[in-house]
């Protein structure tokens, strides 16, 4: 999916060429490397529904093959002297590990506020699509205004995207390749559970964070969270705000040449907060 962003985002502003192939390769090279050292961070056995490296091999192999799918995206973009895509891409990885940082350190204390929680995922999610259109635009020569304008576009995309991927974990059933509930497992706080823990009382509020905190390894007690965040608009307000972005992006395209390109990349929007995996 994200090579096709850098793809759309280049043909919308110019015509594709040797450099976007590149910009492509190297964003999909890093988005790899990316999912395998995010595995080693969460300590992860599976990736939709396949073992992961890790588990196949152990964290320092995982690891390794992870810093050599950067170093290798990096070096295709040196050869080709891309280094405005470097550095576009370069600016990417810094706020993905930013992210994630953030992410660890308030799940300690289980503290993410609805604005801490934009934070994280801007960085950790949207900041990798927003890089796919800047360099895809970037790539045949865009403007600086441009360019900065499918940066923000693909922001907006990238933040709808990842709510979507926050509201697979507490719909029912399992289509998406991963058990309900792993989030929770993993003690991160996502926009429904966040706005339902808005909603408690103290007291409640602090006996769902202990049980967050204590007993997330039970699927009795994540399933009663899980229940909880479904009855209480937890999901309904998090959609709304998926829709909101999503019609931010939609917006921002109204302002490219109305062309097979621009309704392809509205197709692509419209497929990030509809898919079902």
């Amino acid at each position: 999916m994200r090579p096709m962003f850098v793809f759309l985002s280049a043909k919308m502003c110019g015509e594709v060429n040797e450099s976007t192939y590149r910009a492509a390769s190297l964003i999909e090279l890093l988005h790899t490397a990316t999912l395998v050292h995010d595995d080693v961070v969460d300590d992860s056995n599976e990736r939709r529904g396949f073992f992961s490296i890790n588990a196949l091999w152990k964290n320092k192999i995982a690891v390794l093959v992870g810093d050599y799918l950067l170093s290798r995206g990096l070096l295709l973009s040196l050869d080709g002297n891309d280094f405005h895509l470097l550095k576009i891409v370069s600016g990417a990885v810094r706020e993905m590990s930013e992210g994630e940082l953030l992410q660890i350190e308030k799940a300690r204390r289980l503290d993410i506020s609805e604005d801490i929680y934009f934070e994280i995922i801007r960085k950790k999610t949207a900041s990798l699509i927003s890089s796919c259109c800047a360099c895809g635009a970037t790539s045949v020569g865009a403007s600086e205004e441009i360019t900065g304008q499918m940066k923000k576009f693909g922001e907006y995309v990238g933040i709808s995207f990842q709510i979507k991927d926050d509201l697979f974990d507490f719909e029912m059933g399992n289509r998406t390749g991963k058990p309900n509930g792993i989030d929770i497992k993993e003690q991160k706080m996502t926009l429904p559970l966040i706005h339902m823990l808005s909603q408690l009382g103290p007291v409640e509020k602090r006996r769902t964070i202990r049980t967050i905190k204590n007993h997330h390894d039970d699927p009795a007690r994540v399933a009663e969270i899980i229940d909880q965040v479904n009855h209480s608009g937890g999901i309904s307000y998090a959609r709304s705000k998926m829709l909101e972005y999503r019609q931010k992006a939609l917006d921002m395209l109204q302002t490219m040449p109305d062309n097979e390109s621009r309704q392809a990349m509205e197709k692509l929007v419209m497929y990030t907060t509809e898919r079902n995996k």
